[in-house]
């Protein structure tokens, strides 16, 4: 029987994997932070590399560690309905409610909308451009069994050659030094808090969890069939795409951060972007970054609708096929791209913030397994219960402003109770404690 993988075999699905991760706010988000950031561009790089490249890492591991098929199976040992909620929750907010529609809107915005002739009307060439974007992405995801040839093969080293030609080139020419330029309030402040928390709006974590599913079955389809020897494999393609992925990040973050000695702020990260193609390209670069970000977004959203579609056939045999939900969550994203990035962006803090303290609290009592031995199954329960309350915290504080003043007794309860809560960390010491209850209680039964 098969126990690992070959070179070449390993190398395609750690390309697979990294193009599974690296999509729209992978992009949009490091180029923001590193303008805003300033001369503090090291200290945000390394708190967004912990929950934008170790996190996913960690993520997928769990699952092949646990020996768990998927999220639904590591979720339940919570709880079977938790299990099932939580699976949902992420999968809908990775999917087609969030990440799937910025996917689209981050091509268009960034890189076809500067493009259109001025008589266009930007909702009508979103409205086109999605249907179009949609009609791609619906008609690879309907073959799951090529997702490896696809991502892994073809996509991933077309985006790789495009951002390098890109990225290298202003990293050969810089146009300026990062340490003079002031960093933003929240820069100045706390900068490795503030790329943490940027680092969840990639949302990677949660989509590691989720890609677990596919990885694991190109994997078996592959030869590899014992658990530990998928996980081994799983482990080895993970560090190879963090390692990818983190000096793309740091590449792209650095770049943006010296693109302040000539330019103002931008709005958001694609308007970074645009101006550093144009700065070294001219009107070219324009097609270039649409064809960079053309390509690094459809493999993501490839990616999303085919493990979405595979794990809801999992939660529900007697349900749709495959196909069926394929279909329904590629219409449910390109109703929700046509929100605008701007709306969609509003629209997925306040989930990312409750279910990412989830997430993280899942993914490292999987890993401790072993070392809670049998207080374990009491850790899940008690962890997550006591994460969950202050989860919801999270999400009502970064609710719309209008919502959230009229919530202000609430969350300033929480603010008062909860240390760190205004930093979005307020779970921290709710979880630990959690721990500490799980342990005593697991040790008296003892």
């Amino acid at each position: 029987m098969k126990r690992e993988l070959s070179l070449s075999e390993l190398l395609s699905v750690g390309s697979m994997l990294f193009g599974l991760f690296f999509g729209a706010g992978n992009l949009i988000f490091p180029a923001f932070m590193g303008q805003a950031a300033g001369r503090n561009v090291l200290p945000a790089l390394l708190g967004f590399l912990v929950t934008g490249v170790g996190l996913p890492l960690l993520a997928v591991v769990s699952l092949g560690a646990t020996r768990s098929d998927g999220l639904l199976q590591l979720s339940q040992k919570v709880g079977r309905k938790y299990g099932y909620f939580f699976t949902c929750a992420l999968y809908l907010t990775i999917g087609p409610f969030f990440a799937a529609p910025r996917c689209f809107t981050v091509v268009f915005e960034t890189g076809i909308a500067p493009l259109l002739p001025a008589e266009v009307s930007p909702r009508l060439g979103l409205f086109v451009f999605s249907l179009a974007f949609f009609a791609i992405m619906l008609s690879i995801s309907l073959k799951p069994g090529k997702i490896l040839l696809w991502i892994g093969k073809l996509l991933t080293p077309i985006f790789l050659l495009v951002f390098s030609w890109i990225i290298g080139t202003a990293l050969l020419s810089p146009m300026g030094s990062a340490e003079i330029i002031e960093p933003t309030a929240d820069y100045a402040a706390s900068p490795v808090i503030r790329g943490l928390l940027e680092g969840y709006n990639t949302m990677d974590a949660l989509a590691g969890l989720a890609f677990g599913i596919v990885v694991i079955r190109v994997i078996t389809s592959l030869g590899v069939k014992e658990p530990g020897d998928i996980a081994s494999c799983t482990l080895r393609a993970g560090i190879f795409s963090g390692i990818l992925m983190a000096v793309i990040y740091a590449a792209t973050t650095v770049v943006s951060a010296q693109s302040r000695v000539l330019y103002p702020l931008s709005g958001n990260g694609g308007a970074a972007l645009t101006l550093i193609a144009r700065h070294y390209f001219g009107n070219g670069g324009a097609y270039l970054l649409a064809l960079m970000i053309f390509f690094a977004c459809i493999k993501t959203a490839i990616g999303l609708i085919t493990s979405c579609s595979e794990a809801f056939v999992q939660m529900f045999p007697g349900g749709l096929s495959y196909r069926g939900w394929a279909v329904l969550f590629s219409v449910i994203s390109l109703a929700f791209a046509n929100l605008g990035l701007n709306g969609i962006i509003q629209l997925s803090i306040p989930v990312l913030m409750m279910l990412y303290p989830l997430a993280i609290v899942l993914i490292l009592l999987a890993l401790g397994q072993r070392l809670l031995r049998g207080a374990a199954p009491a850790a899940y329960r008690v962890v997550t219960a006591f994460t969950m309350v202050c989860a919801v915290g999270d999400f009502l504080r970064t609710l719309p402003e209008g919502i959230a003043a009229q919530l202000s007794p609430v969350t300033g309860l929480f603010a008062r109770v909860l240390p760190f809560y205004e930093l979005g960390m307020g779970w921290v010491i709710p979880a630990l404690a959690g721990l500490l209850i799980a342990l005593g209680v697991s040790s008296r039964r003892s």
